[in-house]
């Protein structure tokens, strides 16, 4: 046992922040769904929450300034409006959200999504919608954060669909899900912060802070079309996860 956590709870927590880790610094998303996927199995959501947003506001810190010269005022604001609207309202739904339903209804959904991004020759693209549309997806993103950490997972997808090369995808996501885990972690600590949540939170910073590292170096390996292959892989490998 180390600093009270069972030695059994420390490995979950040590796998699931480097999964997680590699997962998003090589994509720029999928900390929240990979982490979780494994962490669930050992820790309760509302906890599991908690590890996700503030270890995802710190890993994502770290890898978005050097992107700062893609990044679109034009193409952000929406997500951010409507993401800051959908915040408290996932938040409120934590207390009631059954886990394993969660679990399961993203799992489907990523498994279905990431197979046939995986499997399709091009994937088909839309541009209706406007910022509206941008907007209403950043709102949904917003209470799945609230609810369960998984903020990113919506607006990664949409700007697949948009059509978007790699660094304008990443420059739109990756600063949404650092607004979204800030703004949710603010609400869960102030209804859930307690001395195990802390211990947590310090305990996974090696394996988080390595695995955003080896994820960073891939990402720069990767050309448009193996960025989404590779984003459509961690779907179904994340989809997977949390049905099993």
């Amino acid at each position: 046992m180390i600093a009270g956590l069972p030695y059994e709870t420390l490995a979950i927590l040590w796998l699931g922040a480097l999964f997680g880790g590699v997962a998003a610094g090589g994509s720029g998303f999928a900390f929240g769904v990979a982490a979780s996927a494994i962490w669930l199995h050992r820790i309760d959501p509302v906890h599991c929450a908690l590890m996700v947003t503030s270890c995802g506001v710190l890993l994502h810190s770290t890898t978005i300034w050097p992107q700062r010269r893609h990044i679109e005022i034009g193409k952000l604001w929406p997500f951010l409006i409507g993401g800051i609207a959908g915040i408290p309202i996932g938040v409120r739904l934590l207390v009631f959200t059954d886990a394993g339903v969660l679990k399961a209804a993203i799992g489907i959904f990523l498994l279905l999504f990431g197979t046939y991004a995986l499997l399709s020759p091009r994937l088909h693209t839309f541009s209706g919608g406007g910022r509206a549309a941008d907007a209403g997806i950043g709102f949904l993103g917003g209470v799945l954060g609230g609810i369960g950490g998984y903020s990113g997972v919506l607006p990664t997808i949409w700007t697949q669909l948009r059509g978007w090369p790699k660094a304008t995808a990443r420059a739109v996501y990756q600063p949404y899900i650092i607004v979204m885990h800030a703004l949710a972690l603010t609400g869960i600590i102030y209804a859930t912060l307690d001395r195990a949540g802390v211990v947590m939170m310090v305990a996974v910073l090696p394996p988080l802070l390595a695995g955003t590292w080896v994820g960073w170096q891939l990402y720069g390996k990767l050309d448009d079309r193996r960025f989404r292959q590779t984003l459509a892989v961690l779907l179904v490998v994340s989809g997977f996860t949390l049905v099993i």
